[in-house]
């Protein structure tokens, strides 16, 4: 069956790209067309890339290495714990600790220190302590815990670094790429692709559209680590996007979103 399909694509929005203003030229190889200042990605190169990226992720599963889903932005904050813990995979969601790749061996030790903290609440080993110094321990824990729960299990570095937004989360991509780990990512038009390892072009801020993408690279975890074969048979694929005309885009509600995003980007 196909991993993905057009009207998949179409019904969460994944061709919508940003602004005409805000496009990387890098990402010229993968718009399809401008519609009412809106850039619109070429879904057949979606299709393409995200099947290229599949098959690696799955290849490097059934490997044995790890996989680590990194999205700090707010409305993919959800789906990247998810669809980590669904496939026993390691995430970040909440920030970027500088070193989390590059100085693991320091950030291990934060989270062995982050565990026995937790044996020790568990034990009660810390009952007979004054309020004040279990407050702070307390305090503490959280603080260890928001930064590194979804590392918890990481003993070793990742074989993959899967990123929503490599815009936003620039330090993990220039980790990654710093130890040569290899990055499959959604680019939506704004990204820089060169620095992606497996760009998978699309729209990486609406929630449709990333738990799709993220969804299917989860799957493909759980695929390569239980050993299974994708058989991959022929459907009715469209050959190429659907005509102008066919791509619905309400103005209105597409004017408010992108006004939406803009504010929370310069709050942000």
């Amino acid at each position: 069956m196909a991993l993905l399909t057009m009207k998949e694509l179409l019904e969460a929005g994944v061709h919508f790209g940003h602004r005409t203003r805000k496009w990387n030229p890098k990402m010229r190889h993968f718009i399809y067309m401008e519609r009412k200042g809106i850039h619109i990605i070429d879904l057949t190169k979606t299709l393409e890339m995200f099947e290229r990226a599949y098959h690696y992720v799955r290849e490097q599963a059934a490997q044995g290495k790890g996989i680590l889903f990194v999205g700090t932005k707010r409305q993919v904050q959800a789906i990247v714990e998810e669809e980590a813990r669904r496939c026993n995979g390691h995430w970040v969601n909440r920030r970027w600790v500088g070193g989390t790749l590059t100085n693991f061996g320091v950030i291990r030790r934060r989270i062995l220190h982050m565990l026995e903290l937790e044996h020790n609440f568990a034990e009660g080993k810390y009952e007979r302590l004054p309020i004040k110094e279990r407050l702070s321990l307390e305090k503490e824990l959280l603080r260890l815990r928001k930064d590194f729960d979804g590392l918890r299990t990481m003993d070793r570095l990742p074989g993959v670094v899967f990123v929503i937004d490599p815009t936003v989360e620039v330090h993990a991509v220039h980790e990654a790429n710093a130890l040569g780990i290899p990055i499959v990512a959604i680019c939506d038009t704004d990204a820089d692709p060169d620095r992606i390892d497996y760009p998978i072009p699309g729209n990486d801020d609406a929630i449709k559209s990333t738990r799709l993408i993220t969804s299917r690279i989860a799957d493909a975890v759980i695929e390569g680590r239980e050993g299974l074969q994708v058989t991959e048979t022929p459907v009715e694929r469209p050959m190429g996007m659907p005509t102008p005309d066919m791509i619905a885009v309400d103005e209105e509600h597409l004017m408010e979103m992108m006004e939406k995003l803009e504010k929370y980007e310069e709050k942000e």
